[in-house]
């Protein structure tokens, strides 16, 4: 299929107090079409998540990726070194908490319902790293009808500012759910791995966990070391399955 033409533009959603910034994507001409909320690694809407957001808007949905640390870091966008690696932990697993990010991810699924050019019954969501993590929260979220979760850490320990292991959600997911895992990622254990896919078979959730052998953390983006195009390729056929069927 020939890969839409788009429009990108940065923006700001209320959230209550508070503005977030974000990155949409879109195809251009006038039509209807799915929206899709990207959630961002560590780093921040960087130039990996808004090239992300624009494959999206290319394959025929309405994308945007909310800043995640808009409360502790406007504006924070950096790239991989171990010194980014350290700064991005604590703003995402020292800073945010799980109720400030539902609601700001519900903010910019209520901003796409304003748009013309977007469904308003038919919303997913894809994320990586810590938005992997918070992607599996926002399954639970009403609207979310397909979630992509990409090397999710501590889905089955914890969750952002404390409280109940996010892997306590599951019952309340209503959409399908597809989760992507590197088998030599030292972030996420194999029983993690299965913990996860046996939760989301005992609450009968429609999906599949996607395990690649050779894989490490962050796989899927080409910026980073660990990037491993064969399963990066796979994992991306099996998205862009996903958001067809349920979302098209």
């Amino acid at each position: 299929m020939t890969e839409r033409a788009i429009d990108t533009k940065s923006l700001k959603i209320a959230q209550g107090k508070v503005e977030i910034d974000a990155y949409l994507a879109k195809p251009q001409g006038e039509a209807s079409y799915p929206g899709v909320v990207v959630l961002q690694e560590i780093f921040g809407v960087n130039a990996h998540i808004q090239e992300v957001t624009e494959r999206i808007a290319k394959e025929g949905y309405v994308a945007i990726a909310p800043a995640l640390f808009q409360r502790q870091a406007p504006g924070f966008a950096t790239g991989y070194t171990p010194e980014d690696i350290e700064v991005g932990r604590n703003y995402a697993w020292g800073q945010t908490k799980a109720s400030e990010l539902c609601r700001d991810i519900q903010s910019a699924i209520d901003y796409l319902k304003t748009l013309s050019e977007v469904k308003k019954d038919s919303f997913g969501c894809i994320g990586f790293c810590f938005g992997g993590h918070v992607a599996y929260l926002a399954a639970s979220l009403d609207d979310i009808k397909a979630t992509a979760s990409f090397y999710g850490a501590r889905i089955t320990t914890s969750t952002p500012g404390g409280g109940t292991p996010t892997i306590n959600v599951t019952s309340k997911i209503q959409g399908t759910v597809y989760a992507f895992f590197g088998m030599e990622d030292p972030s996420i254990s194999k029983e993690e791995v299965d913990q996860i896919e046996g939760e989301l078979e005992k609450y009968n959730v429609p999906g599949r966990v996607f395990r690649y052998p050779a894989a490490n953390h962050g796989f899927f983006c080409d910026h980073r070391a660990s990037y491993n195009p064969q399963a990066a390729a796979d994992a991306w056929e099996e998205v862009k399955q996903l958001f067809a069927e349920v979302l098209l």
